[in-house]
């Protein structure tokens, strides 16, 4: 079992590894937020005038990725964002949370190598350059193959 199918069990209360659902598939809730945000930049700047901009500061650098917790990222997107995504997902508010708590730095961190926002926003697609491409880069770092 993967790290992320080992957090999405257990944010599933299953501890099993979690259901291949569109809930929790994470290029669908990064998708969802995304589109709720207005893309990359949009979602950093909710956050970092939400008060997170040293926490996303570290996701864009180089350095170690501060955490965030289920509440900061509630507080930070809003109920509307965050129910909006939660609605198109079919999932609860609950279970989204740490959902996007453990997916936000580690996804902002890898569409940022250089240090800096894209020029370009990521394609939803799974072809060249699309998110789908970047999470099957993330396997390793996710635990899957």
């Amino acid at each position: 079992m993967g790290l992320l199918d080992s957090v999405l069990g257990q944010v599933l209360n299953s501890g099993a590894p979690a259901p291949h659902s569109p809930g929790s598939d994470p290029v669908a809730i990064f998708g969802s937020l995304l589109q709720e945000s207005g893309g990359v930049g949009g979602l950093v700047q909710k956050l970092q005038q939400a008060g997170l901009g040293d926490a996303v500061g570290s996701w864009i650098g180089t350095g170690q990725n501060q955490p965030v917790s289920p509440d900061q990222v509630q507080g930070a997107l809003g109920q509307d964002v965050i129910g909006a995504v939660a609605q198109k997902l079919g999932l609860n508010v609950q279970t989204l949370l740490p959902l996007l708590a453990t997916l936000l730095p580690v996804l902002i961190d890898r569409l940022t190598p250089q240090g800096r926002l894209p020029d370009q926003e990521p394609s939803l697609s799974a072809g060249a350059g699309g998110l789908g491409d970047l999470l099957g880069a993330l396997g390793p770092l996710l635990g899957r193959r």
